[in-house]
């Protein structure tokens, strides 16, 4: 059974190769587990979507709200899917630095990445507009 998981989180250390290291580490891990996503991070947080089957998404999901690189973790969304959104990457990015700050005012009371402060599945919607403008990059 596949499931899709959406959290926050804010990172205990906001240099360039700490949040490097979280993506390498996805990376890495996800694809013999099974789990696709995405990773948007912003002004010290991180609003990340994971798929994949039950247990994997679950067991990960444990692993990152132990993981002292984050802090404030929060479950925004899960649901069981019939099918994967996010199934050719094993971890994109969401550059912010390159989005129209509009995209991010059109779901927010303020042009900045606040997944704490809106719904989940207005947080899930932000991140489908963001895959529609090309904002993710790393694939991989």
């Amino acid at each position: 059974m596949l499931v899709r998981l959406l959290y926050a989180s804010r990172a205990v250390d906001t240099s360039p190769e700490a949040i490097e290291a979280i993506l390498a580490q996805s990376r890495q891990h996800n694809p013999a587990c099974g789990i696709t996503g995405v990773l948007c991070y912003g002004g010290g947080i991180f609003l990340q979507a994971i798929e994949g089957g039950r247990s994997a998404v679950s067991d990960l999901y444990g692993h990152i709200q132990r993981d002292a690189r984050h802090k404030n973790v929060e479950l925004l969304h899960f649901e069981e899917i019939a099918e994967r959104r996010f199934g050719g990457w094993t971890m994109g990015q969401v550059n912010l630095s390159k989005i129209n700050h509009s995209i991010l005012l059109k779901y927010s009371e303020k042009p900045e990445l606040d997944p704490y402060a809106v719904s989940g599945k207005v947080s899930f919607a932000l991140l489908e507009e963001l895959m529609a403008t090309a904002s993710i990059i790393g694939r991989a």
